[in-house]
């Protein structure tokens, strides 16, 4: 999960896709579809000649070592033809060069996935986590290989005193996080993940090795921020400009009561609230739903007392100030390699007029299903809709309905958590988060990309004209 549920009261924070527990083990059942690929030549490529031209490894299903399963075991039976663990950028040129037009090709970074995308069924997994180097450069920049996860990064920018507004799950892909927008803790005081994108190395469809910025191959740095993981080409190495690290004061508030009246109370709230303050709210289902707002301030305890005096009188109270690598801790939880569940997510462009509807949509649900509104705003807003691919600018919240399942229930859950994802739509507007992707999802590409949609066609017809990265829910054509 690419931003965690803020907020348990006491020491950490919250159930979400990267902590808790993991539900057991079940015989695996084909998971909710998308739409179909797209169809390429028959026959594979010579795995033996790509084996020579790697100075990594490339394992095929019947041997040792053989593993491409990501995060979310609902995905576990879609399996490549072949992965290829990349050492290198020429090693990532040669498996695009291997398998172009003859089988499918995706990365792999975090593996995080929401659809599973990073696993192409009977193609080739690229797995970048090999190139994982982060790297501190002089001024307030930082190098990434897009192998490296959230966790690492921040560990490295820690001993230096310096931050990337990013996600709090650990292990999610630094690359893949960013590609799609890059909701985070600080993105009201410091704006996306992708806001702080300098520069991108990328393998193209044609096999050439480009570096996209601002001053070379701008169309495709535009659309690299915010136009979704997997589209355009393979990106093998990030530059960021970093912030320093700031001291913050962490906070979760639990409700056990009068939901819709606290859902309402904070959406016009965080509206008004200084661009230091982030914060959530995450709606339990069950007979009578539950919530708890969360979130930081950047600022000592004084500064954020006055600004929770606003909101209802909470059951329970948590609030503590933390160095922003204490905080990353506490919004990572204790941690887990895997978590089941179908996801999906609705942008809120404005406050809901009856947040009570809202709530409703978990009556009766699932205790392990969730409904998450993360704030928007601030820093996010001051960046005009068009300037990256990412074109919910002025939108006051992302909301994420987050249903955990065993995999051999996925079907079914994901019957319950469309219900309720559509549901929502019809309160708030039918456009979506690609980080949160969703193979059910109507009409995603609009839902996605809004009126960034047709520049990122025209960058994907520039970019890979003959469709070698596309996948379901690629950009259309």
């Amino acid at each position: 999960m690419f931003l965690k549920i803020a907020g348990i009261a006491g020491a950490g924070a919250a159930l979400a896709a990267c902590s808790g527990t993991a539900p057991p083990a079940a015989a695996p059942q084909a998971p909710p579809s998308g739409p179909p690929g797209p169809s390429v030549p028959s026959g594979p490529p010579d795995w033996a000649a790509l084996r020579s031209r790697l100075s990594g490894e490339l394992l095929l299903p019947d041997q040792e070592g053989f593993t491409y399963q990501g995060f979310n075991p609902v995905w576990n039976q879609r399996t490549p033809a072949a992965v290829a663990r990349c050492a290198s950028v020429d090693d990532v040129r040669a498996c695009v060069e291997v398998a172009r037009s003859r089988v499918p090709i995706a990365a792999r970074g975090g593996g995080h996935s929401y659809a599973g995308y990073s696993t192409p069924e009977n193609g080739l997994q690229v797995d970048l986590r090999r190139l994982a180097t982060v790297e501190v450069l002089p001024g307030d920049q930082v190098r990434v290989g897009a192998g490296a996860q959230l966790g690492e990064v921040a560990q490295v920018l820690a001993a230096s005193g310096r931050c990337l507004p990013t996600g709090t799950c650990p292990t999610v892909g630094v690359a893949g996080l960013t590609l799609g927008g890059g909701i985070g803790v600080l993105a009201r005081k410091y704006g996306l993940t992708c806001d702080h994108l300098v520069s991108a190395t990328a393998v193209t469809a044609d096999g050439r090795v480009v570096t996209a910025s601002a001053e070379q191959e701008p169309d495709l740095f535009w659309a690299l921020r915010g136009g979704g993981g997997g589209n355009f080409a393979i990106v093998t190495e990030l530059v960021f400009a970093t912030v320093p690290a700031p001291q913050v004061t962490v906070f979760s508030l639990q409700y056990n009561a009068g939901v819709a009246d606290v859902l309402g109370a904070w959406q016009d709230w965080i509206r008004q609230a200084p661009n230091e303050l982030w914060s959530n709210v995450v709606v339990r289902g069950g007979p009578e739903p539950t919530c708890r707002v969360g979130g930081c301030f950047v600022g000592p305890v004084g500064g954020l007392t006055s600004l929770l005096s606003a909101l209802p009188a909470p059951a329970s109270r948590f609030v503590q100030p933390q160095s922003y690598p204490e905080a990353t801790q506490y919004f990572a939880g204790t941690g887990i390699q895997h978590e089941s569940f179908v996801a999906s997510s609705r942008i809120v462009r404005s406050p809901l007029t009856d947040p009570a509807r809202a709530v409703a949509l978990m009556n009766g649900q699932s205790a392990e299903s969730y409904l998450i509104f993360d704030g928007l705003g601030g820093a996010v807003s001051d960046v005009a809709a068009n300037a990256t691919a990412f074109p919910h600018r002025g939108a006051l919240a992302c909301a994420q309905i987050y249903f955990k399942t065993p995999p051999a229930g996925a079907t079914e859950t994901a019957v319950a958590m469309g219900e309720v994802r559509d549901r929502l739509g019809e309160l708030v507007g039918d456009s979506s988060y690609v980080n949160y992707i969703d193979p059910q999802l109507p009409r995603w590409a609009e839902a996605y990309y809004g009126d960034n949609l047709a520049r990122l066609r025209d960058v994907a017809r520039k970019y890979d004209p003959d469709r070698v990265f596309a996948f379901a829910q690629s950009i259309p054509r």
